[in-house]
């Protein structure tokens, strides 16, 4: 009986295959040149006597597909289970990639470079234009008449006043500051800046002054000056800064350049964005209930509102305010040794903060220029490691109201040095 299905009858397979047979003849290599056959299994092995199947190789003299056109690599590999990636892959044909081309070092260094320098860039233009932005420029010494002409170096007019403005009434609690309506000065100091050495010179608020002729900050009105003599800090309180200015000018004979201005809330947040600064608290301590400081002796780090209570303590001090500009001149220059430190600058998560909370808590006036308050800053830097000189105003003694007379001679020439920028050789004592 025939098995193969009606259309496949013995008139249409041709001679290619066997009749009746029951094992299929294969087409011989010369049809399908891909296959090799392998020798028929001997007799009772395999499955049924079935031949070896035939084995999809390459075989040598570019057997399988090669006689085709086809690639002599197409299989390679196939019956070690190298699938992938196998054969062809070396000049021998080994199967082997070639060698990745070693980097190039000097192309990704520069390219490297250039991405670090321009973030540099970026980032310290936007920091320079956010900084400048924030700095408050209220203070106009344009509006001060007659001033003295100005000398050599850079003179800053540095003041810490007792401003609550935009404190809350707790924080004025816990600060001690008070619920006073107006701003007066708490320490006035003049920085000298110059070659032969910076010079910090603190004016106690007490000081005996005479109010000149000055023209209102405000009104523009000329008030002629009558001789009237008070308290420096007085100035401050009747017209602001200009005033202060001008009579600091008048009574010194010393042209200020700049003038810095700090409030309460903001030197204590300065303190705090630091983590503190240590200072040196004097032998037997300092306690006084006016200010809400009670500090032992020794060398300790101070919180913000420590800070404050620190440099307004008057009432616990010997000298009274005297004393006071001595630790206030202490304190801020421990402070700006303390924000200068790599562990500040370095570090952004410090460096930012810092900054803000300074910059936000100052009023200067409207020629004052980032690179005038870095100068500034660094100056006062200098003088707390020993590059520079700080002092009081040197003091004669008490006037007949009771405030403190200023020793003319040794401030005439004080101004003088100062004026010239020479080294100062004048003693407070």
């Amino acid at each position: 009986m025939n098995d193969w299905p009606q259309a496949w009858s013995d008139d249409n397979r041709g001679s290619r295959y066997g009749r009746g047979s029951a094992g299929a003849q294969p087409e011989g290599a010369r049809v399908m040149r891909q296959v090799r056959r392998g020798q028929a299994a001997p007799p009772g092995q395999g499955y049924g006597g079935v031949p070896q199947q035939p084995s999809y190789v390459n075989g040598q003299g570019h057997g399988g597909y090669a006689d085709d056109g086809y690639d002599d690599g197409y299989d390679s590999g196939y019956n070690t289970g190298q699938v992938y990636g196998g054969g062809g892959g070396g000049p021998d044909g080994g199967g082997m990639r070639e060698p990745r081309p070693a980097p190039n070092w000097r192309r990704r260094i520069k390219v490297t470079t250039i991405t670090l320098v321009t973030v540099l860039v970026v980032t310290s233009v936007a920091t320079y234009f956010w900084a400048d932005s924030k700095l408050n420029r209220d203070v106009d010494l344009s509006k001060v008449i007659d001033r003295p002409e100005a000398g050599e170096g850079t003179n800053y007019l540095i003041v810490g006043s007792d401003s609550r403005a935009g404190m809350s009434a707790e924080e004025k609690k816990k600060l001690h500051t008070g619920s006073a309506e107006g701003k007066r000065t708490d320490s006035m100091m003049i920085l000298h800046v110059g070659s032969n050495g910076d010079t910090l010179v603190s004016l106690p608020r007490d000081s005996n002054v005479t109010i000149p002729s000055y023209k209102g900050s405000d009104s523009g009105k000329l008030y002629e000056g009558t001789g009237r003599q008070t308290k420096l800090n007085a100035a401050y309180a009747e017209d602001g800064p200009e005033l202060l200015v001008r009579t600091v000018e008048a009574n010194t004979g010393l042209h200020i350049d700049h003038y810095v201005e700090i409030g309460f809330g903001g030197f204590a947040n300065i303190v705090d964005s630091v983590g503190g600064v240590e200072i040196d608290i004097p032998k037997g301590g300092i306690k006084d209930s006016k200010s809400g400081a009670d500090f032992k002796e020794g060398k300790q780090t101070l919180n913000g509102e420590e800070a404050l209570a620190f440099v307004r303590t008057r009432y616990a001090l010997p000298g009274s305010d005297l004393d006071r500009t001595k630790n206030q001149q202490k304190f801020l220059s421990a402070l700006a040794n303390q924000v200068a430190t790599p562990g500040t600058i370095l570090n952004p998560f410090k460096l930012y903060p810092t900054m803000g909370a300074g910059l936000d808590s100052l009023t200067v006036d409207k020629d004052m220029s980032l690179w005038d308050l870095a100068s500034m800053f660094w100056a006062m830097k200098g003088v707390s490691g020993g590059e520079g000189k700080s002092m009081n105003m040197p003091i004669s003694g008490n006037s007949g109201n009771g405030n403190l007379q200023w020793d003319t001679a040794k401030v005439k020439k004080l101004v003088e040095q100062l004026k010239n920028d020479e080294t100062v050789t004048v003693s407070d004592k």
